[in-house]
């Protein structure tokens, strides 16, 4: 999927999602300019692409920054390096090895990469006027949470593919079962996915932790099975593990995630992507909301006469 759609320019971007739930060479004057030498320091790309050219390369603690810069390259662009380490729950010293890593002098010369692809990016974003803010300037961090949500479910809306969407639908609508894994602040959403899905009387399970009979559900995963990943930021092992075995019984799979460089995401055939921005202390999950319940609505309108007979009857169980 696309990385993270820009949004209206301002002199400090709003803040962007510190942790799931809680933090689980020198460069030319071209690498300045935001294009990355390649090795012999003539061919140029944008900063992001060439971060995605490069990802497997990395270490896991610098795939964090990467997977962060990728995702929230306007945030990127105007933090510091210590601030763009607590966010992708890491160090500053990594950041600053994985700025090295690809070729620049330090961060510095990285965050000017990102501004001048960030700046490149605002012409595409659409001539149109940006809407009146939500909040005055002097917003308090009450308003400010709000109107970070009201963004994520905004550039949700606008960066998912339809055609993902009509596939994700398709899928969980012709599943013979569905499997839904999400562990620690993804196990509300895995659990209440699974309660829409009841409520149309279709065939679902959760596995949110590595108990014996979470695992004895992953043992029945077969070709008929629809396994469904949640994630945010790093994926727990276990989410990465339950889509590795979906991947080789060969069932159909579907990602949820707020990251595209996410492995749950690479893992999956089908990958649905949200905004988790936010100015607070833990993601933003309300865009994660809105996504699955239109996924359920999209379902139900499908054949709502069918699916009201079938909601009444399981209401009256």
């Amino acid at each position: 999927m696309k990385p993270s759609a820009t949004t209206t320019p301002s002199r400090k971007p709003r803040d962007a999602a510190t942790a799931n739930g809680s933090c689980t060479s020198a460069g030319s004057a071209k690498a300045a300019q935001g294009t990355i030498p390649d090795q012999g320091g003539t061919s140029a790309q944008a900063l992001s692409a060439y971060i995605r050219s490069r990802f497997d390369e990395f270490s896991r603690s610098q795939k964090d920054v990467a997977q962060y810069i990728v995702d929230h390259l306007d945030e990127a662009a105007f933090q510091t390096a210590e601030e763009l380490a607590r966010r992708a729950c890491t160090s500053s010293s990594t950041v600053v090895r994985f700025s090295q890593a690809l070729g620049f002098e330090g961060f510095p010369e990285l965050q000017q990469a990102a501004r001048d692809e960030y700046r490149r990016r605002l012409p595409q974003a659409g001539a149109a006027v940006a809407a009146a803010p939500l909040f005055s300037l002097d917003h308090t961090e009450f308003e400010a949470a709000l109107a970070a949500d009201h963004v994520n479910v905004e550039e949700t809306a606008r960066k998912l593919a339809r055609s993902s969407v009509e596939a994700a639908i398709d899928a969980i609508a012709s599943a013979e079962k569905v499997l839904i894994a999400g562990t620690d602040q993804m196990a509300f959403f895995a659990s209440y996915l699974r309660h829409l899905l009841m409520l149309l009387d279709l065939r679902a399970e959760i596995v949110a932790s590595p108990s014996q009979e979470a695992l004895g559900r992953l043992s029945r995963i077969d070709a008929e099975t629809l396994v469904i990943g949640l994630s945010a930021g790093r994926p727990h092992p276990l989410i990465t593990r339950t889509m590795k075995l979906a991947r080789h019984r060969k069932a159909p799979t579907l990602a949820i995630t707020d990251a595209t460089l996410s492995e749950v995401a690479r893992l999956a055939r089908i990958r649905l992507y949200y905004s988790s921005n936010t100015p607070a202390f833990v993601r933003s999950h309300a865009a994660l909301l809105s996504l699955i319940q239109a996924l359920a609505y999209g379902i139900y309108a499908r054949d709502s006469q069918q699916y009201d007979v079938r909601i009444k009857a399981f209401r009256l169980k």
